[in-house]
């Protein structure tokens, strides 16, 4: 069945048909495809489109063409592209300043003008906001005044019954009474990190790890120690442990499921070998699963929080990043220090707008969530692939890619030689917006590392754009 998104050529919602069955699994490396013949009458499309549709995909690694044969699946070339390095350096503590170039960020950001391939947010075309516009207006029918009251802490009832409820998804058996409904899941870690930590305190964070991680433990006048962190393994767990015991390390901020910028999702026996460190050195671990439910093949994977016997993990996540940003609703299940968590929420500012908790509480009960998940997930894992193939089709001989399993980022690490500050700055000015390596870090590096968003969907405009990144990548290779 064919996308429904009429601003695409036909061949090219013919052909994301097929991205999204290499993506699933549906179709495999050798796998013969349809004839030309065949796809047309399936389709009703014409041959010539059903062509284009072939051709498009050959282009980008998808397809091979034998003679006389058809067209067959490829081993998609993208799996063949060398992922980051791995780099173990000894950590220590380091006072985080604030960046100037983040301000620079969301300027660019917010222009319209700019292909946005840094901003973390997928495109507002991917979530359902009709359906959701609807169950707000059914609510508003039903409680006039709930756009006008106040929702204090621990948040709407009914939302907290139906994350409750979805925790047995993530391996966990949360009471409502636990959970605390905050302004997004940041919110929920800057909570999180005042509870657990004061000013001064020293925090274990993933390298590279997400910059709002950072930017917020800076604000609390907190130290990062940087964990080295390998793009499909995780944080080094034995310098972790060196850590902890070395500068008296009290909290760990991770992110298992997803991770942003890196993409891996981690596996059980990792989850709780470092559930059971965190037992053994008294630490608290505070976990990010705001991307955990965008996975893109086999069950939801498990959280952290799951292997957690003591109370030791602080789960905090939204659906800013899986139903829509706007509505800023997200949460954190802090067990024994729930009390803690809401008084403080309570002072800080006062609760979260019921009126959005209300309409994320419905779609939850609806069955509506699990449907949209699946639709998104294979359509995020068609855009990732889109975006390497084009990556490895047009930037230079050197580079390495992430391969995420789930989310809508890509790691992209560039030859050494590269300042991917000075290609920020470069691409700025040619209208696309990436995001540079080093605000990822606390220390500054990932100099030759951008991150790509993936969240929005391909287009001829997207092509180009990766096109003049390739080109300024060159121009700052030979310099």
């Amino acid at each position: 069945m064919l996308e429904t998104r009429t601003d695409l050529p036909r061949y090219r919602q013919l052909a994301s048909s097929f991205t999204r069955q290499f993506a699933n699994g549906s179709l495999r490396a050798g796998d013969r495809v349809p004839s030309l013949r065949r796809l047309s009458r399936q389709h009703r499309v014409s041959m010539s489109t059903a062509l284009q549709a072939y051709l498009w995909l050959e282009t980008r690694g998808y397809l091979e063409a034998r003679p006389k044969s058809g067209f067959y699946v490829r081993t998609p070339f993208a799996r063949l592209i060398p992922e980051p390095q791995f780099e173990s350096k000894r950590p220590a503590p380091t006072a985080l300043g604030t960046e100037e170039i983040l301000s620079n960020i969301i300027a660019a950001a917010e222009d319209s003008s700019n292909i946005a391939l840094g901003a973390g947010a997928a495109s507002a075309e991917l979530f359902p906001n009709r359906r959701l516009s609807l169950i707000a207006r059914r609510i508003l029918r039903r409680q006039p005044m709930l756009s006008s009251s106040y929702v204090f802490p621990p948040g709407f009832g009914p939302l907290r019954r139906q994350i409750a409820r979805r925790s047995a998804e993530l391996g966990c058996s949360l009471s409502p009474d636990e959970i605390t409904i905050t302004c997004g899941a940041l919110e929920a870690i800057n909570l999180a990190l005042r509870v657990v930590a004061r000013p001064g305190t020293v925090i274990a964070v993933e390298s590279p790890t997400y910059f709002g991680i950072l930017g917020t433990a800076a604000s609390l006048r907190m130290k990062a120690i940087e964990i080295p962190t390998h793009p499909q393994w995780g944080m080094d767990l034995a310098e972790l442990d060196r850590a902890v015991r070395r500068h008296n390390v009290k909290v760990c901020i991770i992110m298992p499921n997803c991770q942003n910028p890196l993409g891996y999702v981690l596996d059980d026996g990792y989850k709780r070998a470092v559930v059971q460190l965190a037992e053994r050195r008294k630490l608290i671990i505070i976990e990010d699963d705001v991307y955990g439910d965008l996975v893109f093949q086999g069950p939801r994977p498990r959280a952290l929080k799951s292997f957690d016997r003591r109370g030791n993990v602080l789960l905090c996540s939204s659906v800013s990043k899986t139903l829509s940003p706007g509505l800023r609703v997200g949460w954190v299940a802090a067990g024994p220090l729930h009390a803690q968590i809401e008084r403080l929420k309570l002072l800080t500012n006062v609760g979260t707008a019921g009126l959005p908790q209300a309409v994320v509480a419905e779609f939850l009960e609806s069955g509506g969530y699990d449907r949209h998940l699946k639709r998104l997930s294979a359509t995020l894992a068609g855009q990732i692939e889109a975006v390497r193939q084009a990556i490895a089709k047009y930037f230079p001989t050197g580079t390495r890619i992430s391969h995420p399993a789930g989310g809508y980022m890509l790691w992209v690490q560039l030859p050494e030689r590269i300042d991917a500050l000075e290609l920020y700055r470069a691409a700025l000015a040619e209208h696309i917006s990436i995001l540079p390596g080093t605000i990822f870090s606390a220390t500054g590096r990932f100099k030759n590392c951008i991150r790509v968003t993936c969240g929005h969907a391909w287009s001829e405009a997207h092509d180009r754009a990766l096109l003049t990144l390739g080109r300024l990548c060159g121009g700052l290779a030979e310099q």
